[in-house]
């Protein structure tokens, strides 16, 4: 499978660097995330619950932070299992530019899936991750136009970032 979007995003560059890095931030803007921990600098792992069609699982996973040109791109490498319902790996290419006063991010990603939920379909999986991943920027812009300064909300990961 693979998938690729560009978002606007209303805060700068460094800010939406850091809070694509900040564990804090990615569990509220990941749907279904039950946690996220920073394990270093380059790799964090999370516990996310998916319902894909029929199909409702727990997935743990483990992602790792490659080719970091801070703060201008990154590609992240992962790979997840969800117990019986399946197991996922993939990598998405990230890029941010400024534009206008905001960021704008663009990704592409690719994915192989396996076990039970790839016997859901390629239409049923593409359509959900797509889905998954409007919610997770929709969250993120959300994070952003709820305080009035997004720098100063993010200022402890801008810090540990710079």
């Amino acid at each position: 499978m693979e998938m690729a979007n560009t978002r606007r995003i209303d805060a700068s560059r460094e800010t939406v660097w850091a809070a694509i890095q900040d564990p804090a931030m990615l569990e509220k803007c990941i749907p279904g995330c039950k946690g996220v921990e920073k394990l270093s600098d380059t790799e964090m792992t999370a516990v996310v619950v998916l319902k894909v069609g029929p199909v409702k699982a727990t997935f743990k996973g483990k992602v790792q932070f490659e080719n970091v040109a801070a703060p201008v791109s990154l590609t992240l490498v992962g790979e997840g299992t969800g117990g019986i319902a399946g197991h996922a790996k993939g990598s998405a290419d990230v890029e941010l530019a400024e534009e206008e006063g905001a960021t704008v991010l663009s990704y592409r990603m690719q994915a192989q899936i396996g076990g039970r939920i790839a016997q859901l379909g390629a239409r049923l999986i593409d359509s959900t991750t797509q889905k998954l991943a409007a919610e997770f920027f929709n969250r993120l812009e959300a994070e952003f136009a709820e305080g009035e300064d997004a720098d100063t909300a993010l200022e402890p990961a801008l810090s540990a970032a710079g």
